[in-house]
């Protein structure tokens, strides 16, 4: 029987949380199947681009963390 990989298989083999035996086996899964190897490039590509994401709260959240500190009395750091 051969196992079918979801894309919850690929994410736990790109982060590296699989063991050695079904790394192997997705790999061979991988060289095969070309809509799971599609499936796989997305899947890293899109988690290139997350990296890239640079987040920054807006100016409406820093002045309310602000004075939500300044009326609780926390001091500066």
């Amino acid at each position: 029987m051969i196992k079918q990989f979801t894309p919850n298989d690929l994410v736990r083999y790109i982060y590296q949380e699989m063991a050695e035996v079904e790394q192997e086996l997705l790999m061979q899964a991988l060289h095969s199947d070309d809509e799971l190897m599609q499936e796989y490039v997305a899947l890293l590509s899109t988690i290139e681009q997350m990296d890239q994401i640079q987040v920054q709260p807006s100016e409406r959240v820093v002045k309310a963390i602000k004075q939500k500190a300044k009326s609780t009395g926390l001091q500066k750091v």
